[in-house]
C-alpha cells in the first residue's frame, strides 16, 4: 500500500463503491477521514437511502476514489449523492478493479483507498462506517475538489450553462435543473433524492 494515498483523504468528496455479487454500486460521499494510523484506519458516514450502503453492510467491504479539480459535472451527475448507481450504467468513467473485487476509479481521481469494515454505528438516517485500510495507490498529484470548489466551478457552472433561460429550478445539492415555472411541492431530484425544500428558481 503506498500510505501517500492516506493524504489524500484530508478533504474533498470521493466515489465510494461495493460489490454485491455480480453488481457494482457507487455514489459520492464527502464525509471520510482518518481516525487512527497504526493500524491505518477511516470512518466514513453513508445514508441509509443508498443502494451502496446496503451492500457495504452485507459485504463490508468498500472502496474510496478521490476526486479531483478536472473532475467534470457529468461525473457527480452519473453517480449521484444520495441515491448511488450501478457501475455498469457509469459509461463515461474508466474504472479498474481492486484485490478486493471492488471497482476504483481512476480518470478524474488522484488515488483510492481499499477498506474493510470493523464496526457500524446507525446514527438514524446514516451509518456510521469504522474500516481498517488494506490497499491503496496515488495516481497522480493533481489537487482534490472540495465541495466548496464543487459548488462554485464545477455544479454551478454547470446548471447555469443547463438553466433555461427564463424559467427553472435547480438542485442546490446536485445541480440538477427542473424545467418549469413551478416545482411542484412534492418533487424528489432525480438525481440526489433531496426533496423541493433545496431547490432555487432561476430566471
Amino acid at each position: 500500500m503506498d500510505k501517500k494515498a492516506m493524504y489524500n483523504l484530508t478533504y474533498g468528496l470521493f466515489i465510494l463503491t461495493a460489490r454485491d455479487g455480480e453488481k457494482d454500486n457507487g455514489c459520492i460521499i464527502n464525509t471520510a477521514c482518518q481516525v487512527t494510523t497504526e493500524p491505518n484506519r477511516i470512518t466514513i458516514c453513508v445514508n441509509k437511502n443508498n443502494f451502496t450502503h446496503d451492500i457495504i453492510l452485507k459485504t463490508g467491504l468498500f472502496n474510496i476514489s478521490m476526486l479531483t479539480e478536472k473532475s467534470e459535472f457529468a461525473t457527480y451527475k452519473h453517480w449521484g449523492f444520495q441515491s448511488g448507481r450501478t457501475a455498469d450504467k457509469v459509461l463515461p468513467i474508466y474504472y479498474m478493479r481492486a484485490d478486493n473485487g471492488v471497482i476504483y476509479i481512476k480518470d478524474e481521481c488522484n488515488a483510492y483507498l481499499s477498506c474493510k469494515v470493523v464496526s457500524s454505528t446507525d446514527l438514524g438516517t446514516h451509518t456510521l462506517f469504522l474500516a481498517d485500510v488494506t490497499d491503496g495507490a496515488v495516481f497522480n498529484d493533481d489537487p482534490s475538489v472540495t465541495y466548496a470548489f464543487y459548488q462554485k466551478n464545477i455544479k454551478e457552472s454547470s446548471a447555469i450553462a443547463s438553466a433555461p433561460a427564463k424559467t427553472g429550478w435547480i438542485c442546490t445539492v446536485c445541480g440538477y435543473v427542473y424545467e418549469g415555472e413551478e416545482l411542484p411541492a412534492d418533487f424528489i431530484c432525480p438525481w440526489c433524492n433531496h426533496d423541493a425544500s433545496y431547490f432555487e428558481k432561476r430566471g
